[in-house]
């Protein structure tokens, strides 16, 4: 007796299962044809393969492909801590430097307890009131230079108003 085909449909999922290599042949067959393969980059070129098996031969492809820079956390922090200081005077408020300070002193911390990974790491963290002191002078400082600017930028435009009311005539 020949088997009957199942109600719960497992044999036309089988036979699609089956058939499927064939779709796949067709379909590539049917994008050759169309000339969709032809202008791939390294057409005709040999493929670069490697002697040892590298599973992130990936991840090597596209940094060298997007040109990422991977830089060890100790470079990392030392970089950002020569550039503290003008990050912190884009700041307005007093807490916001101390949050910067507390997140950047926490980071440096915990890079202390990892294994290294790179060169030493010689970024200290920032003693917090004393760099909050500083950035209050510097900031003080612009203040006074901005208004120093703003009434040297006053008075020549009051110069120059006066130098006009000069050539005025009186009706």
């Amino acid at each position: 007796m020949a088997d009957a085909p199942r109600p719960d449909g497992k044999d036309a999922a089988a036979a699609r299962i089956a058939q499927q290599h064939t779709w796949v042949d067709l379909q590539v067959q049917q994008a050759i044809e169309r000339g969709d393969f032809d202008d791939l980059p390294g057409a005709g070129k040999p493929i670069e393969l490697d002697d040892t098996h590298d599973p992130n031969w990936w991840v090597k492809k596209l940094i060298e492909r997007e040109n990422v820079a991977i830089v060890p956390v100790s470079v990392a922090l030392r970089r950002e801590d020569a550039e503290l200081d003008d990050r912190l005077d884009r700041l307005n408020t007093e807490a916001d430097v101390r949050r910067e300070l507390k997140d950047f002193n926490e980071r440096v911390i915990a890079a202390r307890y990892r294994l290294p990974e790179g060169p030493p790491l010689i970024t200290m963290p920032r003693e917090v009131d004393d760099t909050v002191a500083a950035w209050a002078e510097r900031r003080a400082a612009r203040l006074a230079e901005q208004r120093e600017r703003a009434a040297e930028l006053r008075a020549e435009r009051e110069s120059q108003r006066r130098r006009r009311r000069w050539f005025r005539r009186s009706a």
